[in-house]
């Protein structure tokens, strides 16, 4: 069974754009919320259908209780003559006529009196749809800007990160260039053939740590 007009309207009116992302498991949030706004431009042209429809029953029932008033009238200036004539059996005939058209009446305005209470609700409905939809392209809206800023925000400070790891690495390297051109060494950056020359550079310095404690020693001892 369908979803009727009035629970659609309903269900889609008191939605939450948020509840609507966050009960979706996707990576395409954006996606989502275009769908429920396509989804509302069909339930305002759905809605808009309906309301068409009963516009057209409302004038058929119009025109036709009109007709029925207009055969009641006509019909009693006939009864009025078939009286004047003695024809009793005429007169008969037009007062039945005349008692069916008198049930059909109440029928005829009820249903007139029903189409325009619809009609009524269903331009409330159309109202509240395109309010809701206004309300969700901004959300959408703001959703999307969030996105930029966020995603913008994340680029300045990946390249602000790369930006500090190129001074770091520049100033590494200007150190290993000073070091090589004073001591003949390569610094650290330079390359991993560099690392036996280090090593040697620290047992270099140790040695000649070992033997200026040797030579305090004699010192001492002199």
């Amino acid at each position: 069974m369908s979803e009727s007009i009035t629970r659609r309207v309903a269900r889609l009116v008191s939605g939450s754009v948020n509840a609507l992302v966050d009960a979706v498991e996707t990576s395409a949030p954006e996606a989502v919320m275009e769908q429920a706004i396509r989804e509302l431009d069909t339930a305002i042209a759905d809605t808009r259908t309906e309301l068409g429809q009963q516009v057209a029953q409302k004038h058929l029932a119009s025109k036709k209780l009109m007709e029925e008033n207009s055969r009641y009238e006509a019909l009693a200036g006939h009864l009025e003559v078939a009286v004047a004539n003695g024809r009793d059996d005429l007169a008969e005939a037009g007062i039945a006529e005349q008692m069916d058209i008198e049930a059909r009446i109440p029928v005829l305005e009820a249903s007139i009196s029903d189409c325009a209470a619809r009609e009524k609700e269903l331009e409330g409905f159309i109202q509240a749809l395109q309010a809701k939809k206004r309300e969700m392209k901004a959300e959408l809206s703001a959703f999307v800007q969030a996105q930029a800023a966020k995603n913008t925000a994340a680029t300045a400070g990946t390249r602000a990160s790369t930006s500090a790891t190129d001074k770091a690495e520049r100033a590494s390297d200007a150190f290993g260039r000073v070091l090589e051109k004073a001591s003949g060494i390569a610094g650290r950056d330079t390359g991993l053939g560099n690392a036996g020359k280090l090593a040697e550079l620290e047992e270099l310095a140790r040695k000649n740590r070992v033997a200026e404690r040797l030579a305090a020693l004699k010192a001492g001892k002199n």
